[in-house]
Order: C-alpha cells, then sequence, then structure tokens
C-alpha cells in the first residue's frame, strides 16, 4: 500500500531543478537524502512554510509533486518531525484544498488525498486529532472518493495523478484507525462503492480495484458491521437495470463495468480466502456471488 514536505532557505540547500513554470518554491537538499532533510526541515517549519510545500503537491513536475514535495511530506510525518499543531494546519489546509474544483493540470487534488492519507496514519499510531476533526476528515476523504471524475492514472511524461486510488489510500488509512465510528465506516463503504464501477466508464488499469479493495478488507474487522450488512454492501454492486448493464458486451460502458467490478470482486477474493481472520474471510463467498452475478 504506497505511501510517501516549511520556508524557503531554512538551510543551505541547492536550487530546485524543475522548469521555470515549476509553482514550487521550496528548495531541495543538495545531495537528495530527504529522510535526513526532514528531520532537519521540520524542525524549523510554521505554518507558512507548511503551506509552500503544500503548494508544490500541485506541480507539473512530477519530480517535484511526487519524487520532492510528497516524499518529503511522508519522511517528516513518518520519521514524527512534525509538530501536532503543524499537522493539524495541514489536515485543514489539504481538506479545503480537496474541496476545490480540479486544477486544469489535475494533480493538486490527488496529492492532497494522498498527503492526507499520511495525516490520518500519523493520527492512527500517535493519536492528535480531535474526535470531531477525525470525522471531518473522513467526511471530507469520502466525499472526494464519490467524487472524483478524472480518472487519469499514469500518464507518459507528466507522471501520476491516481485520483480514486488516492483516495482509496485515505480510506485505507482512516478503517485502520480503532477510533473511527460507525457512521464514518459508512461514509467510508458509501464511497468506495461509488468508484468500484463508476457509471463514466473508466478501464481501471492502474491497480484502482485492489486499492479500493484494501480499506473493505480492513473495515471487514469490525465487530459492527454484521454478515446482513456485508450481504446488503456487497448485492448493491451486482448489476442493476441501467442501459450499460442490459447489454454489456455491446457497449463500452458495459464492458467497463464488467472489467473493474471482476477485478474489484478478485481482489477482494484473493484476499479474504487466505485470511486468518474469520471477519474477514465471510467476503470470500460475497465476492464470489459478485462474480457470479455479473454478465
Amino acid at each position: 500500500m504506497k505511501a510517501i514536505w516549511a520556508a524557503i532557505g531554512l538551510m543551505a540547500t541547492a536550487p530546485a531543478t524543475a522548469s521555470e513554470a515549476s509553482s514550487c518554491r521550496v528548495e531541495r537538499p543538495a545531495d537528495g537524502d530527504l529522510k535526513s532533510h526532514a528531520a532537519r526541515y521540520f524542525a524549523k517549519a510554521d505554518a507558512a512554510a507548511i503551506d509552500a510545500l503544500l503548494t508544490c503537491l500541485g506541480d507539473p513536475d512530477s519530480a517535484v509533486r511526487d519524487g520532492f514535495a510528497f516524499t518529503l511530506w511522508s519522511e517528516g510525518l513518518r520519521g514524527r518531525h512534525v509538530a501536532p499543531a503543524l499537522m493539524r494546519h495541514a489536515n485543514a489546509q489539504l481538506q479545503a484544498m480537496l474541496s476545490e474544483p480540479d486544477d486544469a493540470p489535475g494533480f493538486r487534488r490527488p496529492f492532497a488525498a494522498l498527503a492526507l492519507a499520511e495525516v490520518a496514519r500519523a493520527d492512527r499510531i500517535a493519536p492528535f486529532l480531535t474526535d470531531e476533526e477525525l470525522h471531518g476528515l473522513a467526511e471530507a476523504g469520502a466525499t472526494y472518493l464519490r467524487g472524483v471524475t478524472d480518472y487519469r492514472g499514469f500518464t507518459p511524461g507528466e507522471g501520476w495523478r491516481h485520483g480514486v486510488a488516492h483516495g482509496a489510500d485515505l480510506m485505507l488509512q482512516l478503517s485502520l484507525n480503532p477510533r473511527l465510528t460507525r457512521a464514518d465506516a459508512g461514509l467510508l463503504l458509501g464511497a468506495i462503492a461509488a468508484q468500484v464501477a463508476p457509471a463514466a466508464g473508466p478501464y481501471y488499469i492502474h491497480g484502482e480495484p485492489a486499492r479500493l479493495a484494501a480499506p473493505i478488507l480492513y473495515l471487514a474487522r469490525r465487530s459492527d458491521i454484521d454478515d446482513a450488512a456485508w450481504a446488503a454492501w456487497f448485492r448493491a454492486l451486482h448489476p442493476d437495470d441501467g442501459a450499460r448493464w442490459q447489454d454489456a458486451y455491446a457497449s463500452d460502458a458495459g464492458l467497463a463495468a464488467v472489467h473493474d467490478t471482476t477485478a474489484f470482486a478478485n481482489a477482494i477474493y484473493l484476499s479474504a480466502s487466505e485470511a486468518q481472520d474469520p471477519h474477514i474471510r465471510r467476503l470470500a463467498p460475497l465476492a464470489v456471488e459478485l462474480i457470479k452475478a455479473l454478465p
């Protein structure tokens, strides 16, 4: 499960090598060692520095956006170098980014979701969010994932957008949090269901079904979601009376729906059938039923 930021000149650094069009004004360490740099960088960071780094998440240069900004953010949180007050500030800023319309290049919101997955992970390991803030994060993440309409994954020459997968990564970190309420779990389940085979008809080819399946497997461990609730959730994924399902093999939308649903069900089945936890294993026959229901 994939994962992975602040003022200019906090220490001696080499200028970034991104093009003049780069929106990132945070410099990078000369030696490229972001793990060591994170400890020094965040020790002196303030809210303005965090904001500057978050801006880099929308950079058109994947080396800046992904290789530098997100990686530095991840190293900072995973190394426990970022103060809780700054993580709370970033949580608010990143959620605001999620609520904005897509920017023209389409990188800003997906990478805000991925950065929020690191916030959710940090709170799971050493809680710093209030219950209300955790609920707000679950609601914002679910709203984002449900609303993704840009289904580009990897684009040669541009890099990753991967909005569905990054939203699913946020759902995964939230699903692992023992403080997540049943109501919040319901938000996650609804958002994931909306993207298993979306009406827009994308063909998932960059691992999205497996990323969507991961939080489902962890949510299955909850004792407050019973067998009947899981059966109902899976039944809601079955083909309906919509046009794309009526003759699925005669339209691109129908073929995509069959392709994506099959990939999701297979991901659930493969993991659930081999799980030791009986709560997870109970999903395996439901995945088989879903596969059998497909055209």
